[in-house]
């Protein structure tokens, strides 16, 4: 029989494998961009900027340690999030490092070049707000992470597409822009962007991932508003 000690260690050992997992930047942001909805490995390195060999690598130990599933689809390699848990663990982690590292407070103080950038209402009652038609929320990722899940009444307006696609903005309403979460820069790019046009614009720091954690609607499928 195995000793205390040894059933002990043991135990710890297990968990240590999903912590080992995650102890790679890049794996963190191969969860991140997963968060978004399931993707081949092609896309995972297009987005994470990196070989797809070196994705493979990465997906291989996220896989061993039970936080993703894949599935294959005739050459393509397709990968997703084994439980919307490894998206709230993502989050939880994130926010952590926030609070506890001043390095990162640094880094994401330097995101911000303008005071009212950000916009001063979230969750409920921009939920609210866009429903009355008051303000209009932008969805800036490529459009196959809107179609996997967006927030309620969020219009997809992919980054790469805005700027020919402006006249679909009403002049005489804020624009609040969203994107894949904090270290996310779509978001503040479209500002950018649109504020270039005069255009009243802000960005939220949260995304889906953040809102379904906040227990905030998230609408499925390829409806726009």
């Amino acid at each position: 029989m195995h000793n205390t000690r040894e059933i002990k260690n043991l135990l710890y050992e297990q968990v240590a494998r999903i912590s080992k997992a995650t102890s790679s930047p890049k794996r963190l942001e191969l969860i991140e961009v997963l968060c978004q909805g399931e993707k081949c490995v092609d896309q995972l390195a297009t987005d994470t900027d990196l070989s797809v060999k070196l994705t493979s690598a990465h997906l291989k130990e996220l896989k061993a340690a039970r936080l993703v599933e894949s599935r294959r689809e005739g050459k393509n390699i397709y990968y997703r999030l084994a439980d919307t848990r490894v998206a709230d663990l993502w989050v939880k982690l994130r926010e952590l490092a926030e609070e506890r590292l001043l390095e990162l407070q640094g880094a994401m103080q330097d995101l911000i070049t303008r005071s009212d950038e950000l916009s001063p209402i979230g969750g409920a009652e921009l939920l609210s707000q866009a429903q009355l038609g008051e303000l209009v929320v932008i969805d800036v990722r490529p459009e196959a992470e809107y179609a996997a899940a967006h927030l309620p009444f969020a219009r997809s307006i992919p980054l790469s597409e805005l700027k020919q696609r402006l006249n679909e903005l009403p002049a005489n309403k804020k624009i609040v822009a969203y994107c894949r979460g904090p270290f996310c820069l779509m978001a503040k790019d479209a500002v950018d962007m649109l504020r270039q046009q005069g255009i009243n614009a802000s960005r939220m720091e949260a995304g889906i991932a953040e809102w379904r954690l906040n227990g905030l609607p998230i609408t499925a499928g390829l409806s726009q508003q």
